[in-house]
């Protein structure tokens, strides 16, 4: 299959490293990382051993032909612009799929291209930028995908063989949204703290005190979901959550990465989703707003 991701960084690296062993796979990254990428190959390292040559260009413009799937991996304050300038190589038969952190992320992929198109995808996978060329999987995590209307399609199906046969195990959900707030329920309770005290995520259950905020931060974001229709339980939120932080407890959030960067964090896709559904169900978000406030301070 020829395959685009589009956002290259730690997570788009690691999917496109492994996919690109029986894949067409291109890279779409930043320049300095697919420099790097072209002159030694991509390297992952940690609990994926890899060192793979691979196409990779640092714009979407340098790409001529309409893939077969192209996977949007950029950061939540980005897809609309992404979506926008990937538009000319999107064809009538190309699968869009969102690897993304974030709720907003489907919504702002549908105003630009036809819904039909669009499929979703959540993992946990702990993934550590490292530095150009090189990307450290810090933690095996969970991958599932899942068609927006809940069909279990053919396409679906194929991108989990897919997926599987590179060493990538995915489940096919039949309400991808309500995995895609489960994650983003996990990110709420996980980043921002883990980003405010500069910390790795297997912090939050060392420290007494960071473990007792996880949960209440974890059990207002359940409530919300729960206000908007999603049925989920705070004690098996909180469970999930704790199964993350073990995971990926030597990862640095992509959150607190973004920090370490000065770079935009995805905080308003976040947290400040979460604030936003949260009052319009007028349902309590205070934890939720200062974390928002924290994250914005710095």
């Amino acid at each position: 299959m020829n395959i685009v991701i589009l956002g290259a960084g730690a997570i788009g690296s690691l999917f496109g490293g492994l996919l690109c062993k029986k894949n067409n796979v291109t890279l779409v990254g930043r320049k300095l990382h697919i420099q790097a990428i072209k002159k030694n190959g991509l390297k992952i390292t940690g609990k994926t051993h890899l060192n793979v040559d691979m196409s990779a260009v640092d714009s979407i413009s340098k790409i001529d032909s309409s893939p077969d799937l192209l996977i949007l991996t950029v950061k939540s304050y980005d897809t609309e612009t992404a979506i926008k300038e990937a538009k000319n190589i999107i064809g009538n038969n190309t699968i869009v799929l969102s690897l993304q952190n974030g709720l907003d992320n489907v919504e702002k992929i549908c105003k630009t291209i036809d819904i039909k198109n669009v499929v979703a995808c959540v993992t946990t996978h702990g993934v550590f930028f490292s530095k150009p060329g090189v990307v450290k999987h810090t933690g095996m995590g969970e991958t599932v995908l899942g068609e927006l209307n809940g069909k279990q399609t053919e396409r679906i199906k194929q991108i989990s063989k897919l997926f599987g046969n590179s060493d990538i195990e995915t489940k096919i959900s039949n309400n991808i949204f309500r995995e895609i707030w489960i994650k983003a329920i996990v990110n709420s309770s996980i980043n921002p703290l883990t980003t405010f005290f500069q910390c790795k995520n297997g912090y939050l259950l060392e420290n007494p005190i960071l473990e007792k905020i996880v949960e209440k931060i974890c059990e207002e974001s359940t409530i919300i979901a729960n206000s908007e229709g999603i049925e989920l339980s705070n004690t098996d939120m909180v469970e999930k959550t704790e199964e993350v932080i073990k995971n990926t407890s030597e990862n640095y959030s992509s959150m607190f990465q973004s920090i370490k960067k000065d770079d935009e964090t995805e905080i308003d896709s976040i947290n400040g989703k979460i604030v936003e559904i949260g009052k319009k169900n007028n349902v309590e978000t205070l934890l939720n707003e200062i974390l928002v406030y924290f994250i914005k301070s710095f």
